[in-house]
């Protein structure tokens, strides 16, 4: 609420259209009366007293009729009363009924002139609002003195007259809502279910205010700060008789008092200034609210309490709408002067929990503004440990002073903080109130800041992990193990990447790649080049030419970025590694008979992206046990220092043996210190080659004539017999009787190739050299041919076919029986 000098309203213009100089103020001081369902005063404000020359003990529990001159909501019988006499005019009208005998169910306005002893005649403008509800209060009635509306020159006379009080239904001026937040200021004392519903009943029925003409209007708004004249006369005499008396005059008390509360702003505005400096110190969302509460105890209050909401606990987006009973608060802090543990079980930090809509708490979420408790009551004290199953909270809170102040961030409340005073302590006062205002302000813009950086590294991760696959653990013939650390530049998100690729031939394309550049736009083409990797390996190209079409690839994407990537494809059963590189850093080979490490001497090529450059690729021959080390450059490039430094120990840490593929893992990764401050992300995939036994191989060549088939259906048979899975022979020896008489019938010359592999599944091939890859579609009941891959597709754990380079493959897996 405002307080000081009048402030004078722009011009308006009357009737005629002609300009009005100084014709109103725009802050007027009210006085505010409450009747009860009796007729009588039950709340009499300061400036009631003011305006009517009325002492509250004169007022409370007498008769309206005595008291107030709002025509037509009280009799017009008496013209004179012991405290003044009173004109009434612009009144309701003939056949309307007393407000007191229920018959007023509508707002009312009027104006009344009035003399009350020792004044001069003064003019009144009245508002009368009827109040429906359980409480005892039955009328509300709002007065304001025109004498700060009427100018003091004789010549504007007629603009005065031009004034008319009235009523702006459904807050259809544009102070509505600061007087909406004003309105619970002037009402009297009462509990929170009373006050807001006579607000409630205001803002429904219209807010009073004084028109200049059809167009302008303004809001009559209270304001306790304004001098009367007769009050300025009375401290002249009075500082004159201290004069004569050597005493201190008003205006020297009046210093005194200033010098007093200008201490007190002073104060107030150096504890927001340090608070100021003691919160926001990082982006960490859990840290700046422990920052934010801390702040405030002891030196502001007692104990700080602080909620947020759902969304903004759990890092999501903006909360949207405005909070109502079924909004989820999360207690997140909460600091106390009092002794440890007395509130940690009572209202312990976690917990989330609604709040009704009686309770100052909803007052303020919904208001976003402060709401000042100056001491809980037993009553309220009650209906706040009501929201608290199982615990009494009221030895707590009751008795103690209470702020509840906002936590809002561009006009959206995103919590609030409970802030409570010690019973000894001095209660919170307006300018405690404008103080939490202000640090609410300010501990909202920084949780809102906190709040928009987790968010944003929230998505960042979950794009980041979106892209990056998901490996199992085991695949034909191999182990591998990954790990993928984010840089610390712009938003955690990069373009390095791994995967690996189910091949034909229980083969095994591992793939380690890095976009150059950070931020969403290299893990953006880290995304497409990884998907189109994926793509051909699938084709089973060789990796010389899958890097070649990946570099044509690049360049019809754009030559913005670069990338390098290393392609290695493991054959488990030849016991080799077939290798490509595209600028990428060699991988570590350890040896398993002796545990020695090398770097695998490759072609370097050029990246990804450059265009028109050749691709070579290398053989090794690997023996089982051996493990195959492939890294990006984060993880052994420090500025500074030749990256033959960190390769070489990259080579070392890689030699240590291990329990497991992921302590293998963490050591290399403990190693290079990547969790040491690196900027860079890192993609780390290790694979452990173990190879296919010999006696787990079964392979058949079938010439191209149909008898074949009953050939291979037996063949398979006996081999599931002497490895001990007799249980797939039937649905083995009916699948690759399917697949052996297409390859028969669509085969060109060369042989039929049937492969059998026993590893974790038994893996089935049938290769032939007809290039033309078969379809799963339906068949019809007379149709003879299109049932045998829907057969395959029931039975089978999961199939697929691949072209080769001489044709293609036609495989399924079926799951081992368990031992």
């Amino acid at each position: 609420m405002d307080r000081g000098t009048e402030r004078e309203a722009p011009p308006s213009r009357g009737a005629g259209g002609g300009a009005v100089e100084d014709t109103a103020v725009g802050r007027v001081p009210l006085a505010v009366v409450v009747v009860d369902r009796d007729g009588l005063v039950s709340h009499w404000s300061t400036g009631a007293r003011r305006l009517f020359g009325v002492s509250k003990e004169d007022a409370i529990g007498h008769s309206a009729v005595d008291l107030l001159p709002v025509s037509g909501a009280l009799p017009e019988a008496q013209d004179v009363t012991p405290y003044g006499t009173y004109a009434d005019y612009d009144g309701l009208g003939p056949g309307l009924e007393s407000s007191l005998d229920g018959g007023l169910s509508y707002p009312a306005a009027g104006r009344a002139r009035l003399t009350v002893p020792e004044r001069d005649r003064v003019d009144v403008l009245w508002w009368a609002y009827p109040l429906v509800g359980p409480g005892k209060e039955r009328l509300l009635v709002l007065g304001a003195d025109t004498g700060g509306l009427r100018p003091d020159d004789p010549e504007h006379d007629m603009a005065y007259e031009r004034i008319a009080p009235g009523f702006a239904l459904h807050t259809d001026f544009p102070g509505a809502q600061e007087l909406a937040r004003r309105l619970p200021e002037i009402l009297p004392s009462m509990s929170v279910d009373e006050s807001a519903r006579i607000v409630a009943q205001i803002l429904e029925l219209g807010y009073p205010v004084l028109e200049f003409s059809q167009n302008d209007r303004v809001p009559v708004t209270p304001d306790w700060g304004v001098p009367r004249r007769a009050e300025r006369r009375a401290r002249r005499e009075q500082a004159a008789r201290a004069v004569a008396e050597g005493l201190p005059t008003p205006q020297e008390a009046a210093d005194e008092a200033e010098d007093l509360e200008y201490a007190a702003v002073r104060e107030h505005l150096e504890f927001l200034n340090e608070v100021s400096g003691r919160i926001g110190t990082s982006l960490d969302l859990t840290r700046t609210i422990v920052e934010v509460s801390r702040a405030v105890v002891p030196r502001f209050t007692d104990v700080a309490g602080t909620y947020l909401r759902e969304q903004v606990v759990a890092g999501e987006g903006f909360p949207d709408g405005v909070p109502d009973t079924t909004t989820m608060w999360h207690r997140v802090a909460l600091e106390h002067t009092d002794e440890p543990g007395r509130w940690d079980d009572v209202v312990p930090v976690g917990e989330a929990m609604p709040f009704p809509a009686h309770t100052p708490f909803f007052q303020c979420m919904t208001s976003g503004e402060p709401v000042l408790v100056p001491r809980i009551s037993v009553e309220m004290g009650h209906a706040i440990a009501s929201q608290f199953e199982k615990r009494d909270i009221r030895p707590l809170i009751t008795n103690r002073s209470m702020l509840v102040v906002p936590l809002k961030a561009r006009n959206v409340v995103l919590g609030f903080m409970i802030l409570l005073r010690h019973p000894e302590r001095p209660v919170f006062n307006d300018m405690d109130r404008v103080t939490g205002a202000e640090l609410a302000a300010r501990a909202g813009l920084v949780l809102d800041n906190a709040r928009m950086y987790t968010y944003q590294e929230n998505v960042a991760e979950t794009l980041q992990d979106s892209m990056l696959p998901v490996i199992p653990a085991r695949m034909a013939g191999c182990d591998i193990a990954t790990r993928y650390l984010p840089g610390t530049l712009l938003g955690r998100v990069g373009g390095d990447w791994f995967d690996s690729v189910k091949l034909p031939g229980a083969r095994t394309a591992l793939v380690v790649g890095d976009v150059m550049g950070h931020g969403l736009n290299s893990a953006a083409m880290m995304g497409q080049l990884r998907t189109a990797v994926e793509t051909m390996a699938a084709l089973d190209l060789p990796p010389a030419q899958l890097l070649r079409n990946l570099d044509d690839l690049a360049q019809r994407l754009g030559d913005t970025y670069l990338a390098t990537c290393l392609y290695a494809v493991y054959d488990p059963i030849a016991g080799e590694l077939h290798i490509a590189n595209a600028g990428h850093i060699p991988p570590v080979l350890v040896r398993a008979e002796d545990g020695r490490s090398e770097l695998l001497d490759l072609p370097t090529g050029a990246p990804i992206g450059v265009g028109g450059v050749p691709f070579e690729a290398v053989r090794v021959r690997v023996e089982p046990g051996d493990r195959l080390v492939m890294c990006t450059d984060g993880l052994v490039e420090v500025r500074g220092e030749d990256i033959g430094v960190g390769l070489a120990a990259l080579s070392e840490s890689a030699a240590h043996p291990a329990a497991s593929m992921d302590e293998a893992c963490d050591t290399i990764i403990r190693a290079l210190n990547v969790t040491g401050g690196r900027k860079d992300d890192v993609a780390l995939l290790m694979a452990r080659l173990n190879g296919v036994e010999p006696e787990d191989v079964a392979e058949w060549r079938l010439a191209l004539d149909p008898v074949e088939v009953g050939r291979a259906r037996t063949a398979v048979r006996e081999q599931l017999h002497d490895w001990g899975l007799a249980k797939l022979a039937d649905n083995a020896a009916l699948m690759v009787s399917e697949l052996v008489t297409n390859a028969v019938r669509h085969s060109h010359s060369r042989p039929v190739a049937l492969r059998l592999v026993r590893g974790d599944t038994l893996l089935c091939e049938v290769e032939d050299d007809d290039h033309e890859l078969p379809n799963l579609r339906g068949a019809g009941p007379t149709d003879e041919f299109g049932r045998g891959l829907r057969v395959v597709s029931t039975l089978a754990r999961e199939w697929g076919t691949s072209r080769t380079r001489s044709g293609k493959t036609v495989w399924f897996e079926l799951t081992l029986p368990r031992r």
